[in-house]
């Protein structure tokens, strides 16, 4: 996957709707970093509704984010609404790697890259990730 995939719109299976609040703008009259990285949380939130729905709590508590890569494309204003897009990439043992994209209309705001990984708390260790997981992760895949 290159980073100009990400820029791509046609890519992403998910999609979500939010607003940019004035709440969310730095001293510069932009919006912060902080604000765009909750736009992409709120694009994973989607994914979760949108296919895991019904997989029950236990399963869907054992996740955590082992690494968030951002990459900022331009500045975004208020006011404005915005359209995340959040697919699959890749489906591992334990973990998976979701794209996601902030898009101002046509304009990709801010890209990034999501490793998710499945862990029992108990041991603090990774643990496979379980076949209703990774089968409602599969309907969200997409390949390159």
């Amino acid at each position: 996957m290159s980073d100009s995939d990400l820029l791509n719109r046609s890519i992403y299976r998910i999609w979500t709707k939010d607003i940019v609040r004035y709440s969310d703008l730095d001293p510069n009259g932009h919006v912060n970093n902080g604000a765009i990285n909750q736009y992409f949380e709120d694009g994973r939130i989607a994914l979760r509704n949108d296919y895991m729905v019904g997989l029950g709590e236990k399963l869907l508590k054992g996740f955590a984010i082992k690494k968030f890569t951002a990459t900022y494309h331009g500045a975004l204003s208020y006011p404005a609404t915005i359209d995340v897009g959040t697919v699959v990439v890749n489906i591992g043992n334990s973990s998976f790697v979701l794209a996601q994209s902030v898009f101002d209309r046509e304009r990709c705001i801010a890209t990034a890259e999501v490793i998710s990984v499945y862990f029992d708390p108990k041991k603090q260790a990774s643990k496979p990730l379980p076949k209703l997981v990774r089968e409602a992760l599969e309907k969200a895949l997409i390949t390159f």
